[in-house]
């Protein structure tokens, strides 16, 4: 019960301090807004980005395999001048590979270009144009919002095909509906048969902005090559990975008519390489913002005990008559941390209504970020934690003061 009578006068005997000294509370907290609005954006920064990668990444599947001529990361420039003098990856490759495979669930060949995609008068830029086989919706999570998707027969008929993005269905139809219409790409025509569900972005690239047509027309008509960029093949069960993963090598190696002391000259690619990258760079980023914010934090805490010394100092009669009167150390000791805790306590108040502010801005205009409870809470403890650790000097000093020294002081 004593220590409750003595934290609540430590509470009003500082809060009436700080009221006393507005303009230097106020100085006082600028430094800890700082550190703490670093905190707190870079948790919502981080935390927002790791939430939209996984959405994005999660459509490339994680029991899919990509196989190419290039690894998706951690190329040395001898590795990348290595991989480019490997042969291509051709049609006749993933025709192959589909026959060879137990484990598979769908090969599809993939090939892609960007080009100017024309309807009547209206044209659509930088569009990407993907050349696929029907298999593709096995391989990727996507749906059809309008019409159908191409099946084989659309891709060995005579009338060219294509399943458009919803962008370019936006962008060339405005309002209209775009199946049964014919559009252009490198000046050869297509009758748009339907229209992807709405995809999102995907590492800044709109999933949208595309063209998806029978890889067979697409070499004939728009690449005039047999070559392609990737072969998509899709495990028949997550729990055997491993297995699809080494029959796949051991398929495209002999496909590839590679000896058993040759390298392999062709890369399997999975959406986890992706995860591991991401996760490497947030955890440089999160370093980074770690130093920046313990510097802004060291840097405030300073100014804080710097503020409580001199508040000690002015007030060193006030503690002389306290103790004289039967105030204990720990009264005095709470009473000064209370009040270095509460200007860190307000800074981290108004770093957080700058943070939500600032998030809602980023959100809008550069990308995703999540202000969530649990980096509000840790923001504040963040805050109470500094206020003690930077008043604890200061009020330690306060409270082994002589009271007999304090009363003769001036």
């Amino acid at each position: 019960m004593n220590l409750f009578f003595e934290l609540r006068e430590s509470l009003a005997i500082s809060w009436a301090a700080l009221r006393a000294n507005k303009l230097r509370s106020v100085l006082a907290t600028l430094g800890i807004v700082i550190g703490i609005l670093t905190v707190t954006l870079m948790g919502a920064a981080i935390n927002g980005l790791n939430q939209a990668f996984i959405q994005s990444v999660s459509s490339l599947g994680a029991n899919v395999f990509y196989v190419s001529r290039y690894k998706w990361f951690n190329n040395s420039y001898e590795d990348w001048m290595s991989m480019r003098r490997r042969p291509p990856i051709t049609l006749a490759d993933s025709e192959r590979a589909a026959r060879l495979l137990t484990l598979a669930q769908a090969v599809v060949p993939e090939i892609t270009d960007d080009d100017t995609v024309k309807y009547k008068t209206r044209s659509a830029d930088s569009v990407q144009i993907n050349g696929m086989t029907e298999a593709f919706l096995q391989v990727r999570s996507y749906g059809v919002a309008e019409g159908r998707f191409f099946t084989a027969a659309d891709g060995e008929g005579s009338q060219p095909v294509c399943v458009i993005g919803s962008d370019v269905a936006t962008n060339l139809f405005r309002g209209e509906s775009p199946v049964g219409a014919r559009i252009k790409i490198a000046n050869q025509s297509f009758q748009v048969i339907g229209v992807l569900e709405k995809q999102g972005m995907m590492f800044g690239d709109s999933q949208d902005n595309r063209v998806i047509v029978p890889i067979r027309e697409f070499l004939a008509d728009i690449w005039n090559s047999p070559t392609i960029d990737q072969i998509i093949v899709k495990a028949n069960e997550t729990a055997k990975l491993d297995e699809a993963q080494e029959e796949l090598r051991q398929v495209m190696r002999q496909i590839r008519h590679l000896r058993p002391d040759q390298p392999d000259n062709f890369s399997i690619n999975q959406q986890d390489q992706i995860v591991k990258w991401f996760h490497e760079q947030t955890a440089v980023i999160a370093g980074i913002g770690l130093f920046i914010t313990s510097l802004a934090l060291f840097v405030g805490g300073i100014g804080i005990m710097n503020i409580m010394f001199v508040s000690v100092v002015e007030r060193t009669r006030e503690i002389g008559v306290r103790k004289a009167i039967g105030a204990k150390r720990r009264t005095i000791l709470l009473q000064f941390l209370i009040e270095a805790a509460s200007i860190c306590l307000f800074g981290g108040l108004i770093a957080l209504g700058i943070a939500w502010l600032a998030t809602l801005a980023v959100t809008q205009w550069l990308f995703p970020a999540s202000l969530t409870a649990g980096i509000v809470i840790i923001s504040m403890l963040v805050s109470i934690l500094t206020g003690v650790v930077s008043g604890f000097l200061p009020a330690w000093r306060a409270a082994r003061m002589d009271p007999v020294e304090a009363l003769r002081s001036e």
